[in-house]
């Protein structure tokens, strides 16, 4: 199984990558055309690398290729691997390889719930999405085939998606109301009825051939750090059809030894280039945070974020754009999946610490969370180290879903403090740490209105202000 070979990496580890990176024919180039192929180039695999990391360290740690592996919890306050978590949905993963053939996904009806498969191709762009939004409550059974498969589609299938690439990540989120008794169990049952099988096993003619044909070089940050990135970046591009709008940049990238499968030695290059191409990851790094900072738009306390996230098509030629996502986060959903604002500070521009105040937030009914009766909203309460918080109700987070208290004129008022506002007002009290906080509203599934302007959540206030 891959995952047995991949926990033997530590023996074959200098073997693979020491096959990767060698036999490169000597090169001649000027170091500054070098540096700005080098600089080009590293902006556009940075987020294929740090897709290919992730890959193989999950692959490494729990997973195997074709097959779902499943959280079975709800993120808590002793949950300390990722920040700003969400606590409204359980996940589920699978990697699939497409190499030899298509990989058919069966999902069980889910009605009244929202749930989405996240299909994400080796660019990182959001190939496609399955569930409540675009497909319903199911059942549905979907394929997924890489770039060189022309067969028939079988009978019971609903939907094929194609890859331009040989491995693509699917990520399911599936909606987990923490209030409501037995809610969890109810989903952990659904996440058990989601099934990957291999085209030939559906059609019942199992494939004789080896699911993978190709082995996964052992990831070493430090090499994807340096000129060795171009060994990756090579591997990456053999796993793919090369979209024509983007054969001048790979063709232009050769003279650096970039290519699909291209054996890659740094030393073929010469000290000069060498030290050319570092430099030009160095600047390439810093244009992609200088990016990151401008994600986003600023009004009245919360950072709107923009479209950065999507399709071929939304994201054609947006490669430094692309590579901020990345490094912001991975994976994110496109806006019409799930939009975020996070909460940075209050209406008056101080940092939210309630340690000194106690705030509320104060939506009046035209401006409640734009979001569609198939999805739902909510407002999560992190520490300032962005993790959740401990707090005697263990509720981490607040929204629709909750028993909440509206007006008489059907605005809704939260509170935001650490001590309780009271029984009255317990249903409305999202608890926070005795010191700074930060915030993330979460709309799953908005209302196109709620897009075109950016919907932006009323300004937190101290209370009494």
């Amino acid at each position: 199984m891959v995952s047995k070979r991949l926990v033997m990496t530590c023996f074959i580890l200098i073997m693979l990558i020491s096959s990767l990176f060698s036999f490169q024919p000597e090169l001649t180039l000027d170091p500054i055309e070098a540096k700005s192929i080098a600089k080009e180039a590293y902006i556009f695999a940075y987020p294929m690398l740090e897709h290919y990391r992730t890959m193989f360290l999950q692959l490494l740690s729990w997973g195997e290729l074709n097959e779902f592996t499943h959280y079975k919890q709800l993120y808590g306050p002793k949950n300390k691997m990722i920040v700003r978590p969400n606590n409204d949905t359980v996940y589920s993963m699978i990697w699939m390889d497409l190499t030899v053939e298509p990989i058919v996904i069966f999902i069980p009806a889910i009605p009244a719930r929202y749930f989405s498969f996240q299909l994400v191709d080796m660019y990182t762009h959001n190939l496609a999405y399955i569930g409540a939004r675009t497909t319903g409550p199911g059942p549905t059974t979907f394929m997924v085939a890489g770039p060189h498969w022309d067969g028939e589609i079988p009978a019971g299938i609903d939907r094929v998606v194609y890859s331009e690439g040989n491995f693509v990540y699917c990520v399911v989120r599936t909606g987990v109301n923490s209030e409501l008794e037995g809610d969890l169990q109810r989903v952990l049952e659904i996440q058990q009825q989601y099934k990957s099988q291999a085209l030939s096993d559906y059609c019942g003619n199992p494939s004789t051939e080896e699911t993978r044909s190709v082995d996964l070089p052992p990831f070493d940050q430090s090499v994807a750090d340096s000129t060795g990135f171009i060994g990756y970046f090579n591997f990456l591009l053999g796993q793919l059809e090369i979209h024509p709008s983007e054969e001048a940049l790979i063709d232009g990238s050769s003279r650096i030894g970039i290519g699909p499968n291209y054996p890659f030695d740094p030393d073929s290059l010469s000290e000069a280039v060498r030290e050319a191409v570092e430099e030009a990851i160095t600047e390439a790094r810093d244009e992609i945070y200088a990016m990151e900072t401008k994600i986003g738009i600023v009004q009245d306390g919360w950072s709107l974020p923009e479209r950065i996230f999507g399709n071929r098509y939304r994201m054609q030629g947006l490669y430094l754009m692309r590579a901020a996502a990345a490094h912001l986060g991975l994976y994110g959903n496109d806006l019409e999946e799930t939009f975020y604002p996070n909460c940075l500070s209050d209406g008056d521009g101080d940092t939210l610490d309630a340690s000194k105040y106690n705030y509320v937030i104060t939506f009046s009914k035209d401006r409640l969370p734009p979001v569609d009766p198939r999805g739902f909203w909510s407002l999560t309460m992190y520490d300032k180290d962005q993790f959740l918080v401990e707090n005697p109700l263990n509720r981490y987070s607040i929204g629709d879903r909750s028993e909440l208290k509206y007006g008489e004129d059907g605005s809704l008022v939260l509170y935001l403090q650490h001590e309780s506002p009271g029984a009255s007002k317990e249903s409305n009290w999202l608890p926070t740490p005795d010191g700074e906080f930060k915030l993330t509203m979460r709309i799953y599934i908005p209302l196109p209105e709620g897009l075109d302007p950016l919907y932006c959540p009323p300004p937190v206030q101290k209370a009494g202000e």
